[in-house]
C-alpha cells in the first residue's frame, strides 16, 4: 500500500513583476514631470551653435506680435520693470537670473527693452536660443 502524506498546500502569488511595473511607472511619471512646464508661451526663437545653461528666475518673452509675458502674463512694456521685480521678489533666488525667450520675429528693440529693464534692477540676463548642434 502506497500512502502519500500530503503536505498543506500554501497558495502564494508570485509579485516579482509587480515590483517592475512599478518601478518603471515611477521612472515614467518623473521624467514627464521634469518635461512639463507650465510657464509657456509658444516661440519659434534662433539657433545658437553653443550651449549656455542658467536656472530660470523670470521668464520673458516675446512673442512675433512684439507682446511681452513675464511668465505667462501679458505686460506692457512700460511696465516691464516692474512686473519683473515682483516677481524677482517672489522668488527669492540668492542670483536672480532673466530669462529672455524671443521669438524670430521679435526686433531687437524689444529685446534690449528687456535687458534694459533686468539691467536697472542689477538683475542677469540669458537670451534662450536653440542648440544648432542636435
Amino acid at each position: 500500500m502506497n500512502i502519500k502524506r500530503r503536505l498543506p498546500h500554501d497558495p502564494q502569488g508570485h509579485s516579482s513583476a509587480l515590483n517592475d511595473i512599478l518601478f518603471i511607472l515611477l521612472l515614467f511619471f518623473l521624467i514627464i514631470s521634469t518635461l512639463a512646464n507650465p510657464n509657456v508661451v509658444k516661440l519659434s526663437i534662433p539657433k545658437a551653435k553653443s550651449d549656455t545653461k542658467a536656472k530660470q528666475t523670470v521668464v520673458v518673452s516675446i512673442n512675433d506680435k512684439q507682446e511681452f509675458f513675464v511668465a505667462t502674463t501679458q505686460v506692457p512694456v512700460d511696465s516691464l520693470q516692474s512686473f519683473i521685480a515682483r516677481a524677482i521678489a517672489k522668488s527669492q533666488d540668492a542670483e536672480p537670473t532673466v530669462v529672455i525667450n524671443a521669438d524670430k520675429q521679435a526686433t531687437a528693440d524689444n529685446v534690449v527693452a528687456v535687458m534694459r529693464a533686468a539691467h536697472d534692477l542689477n538683475l542677469r540676463t540669458v537670451l534662450a536660443v536653440e542648440n544648432n548642434s542636435r
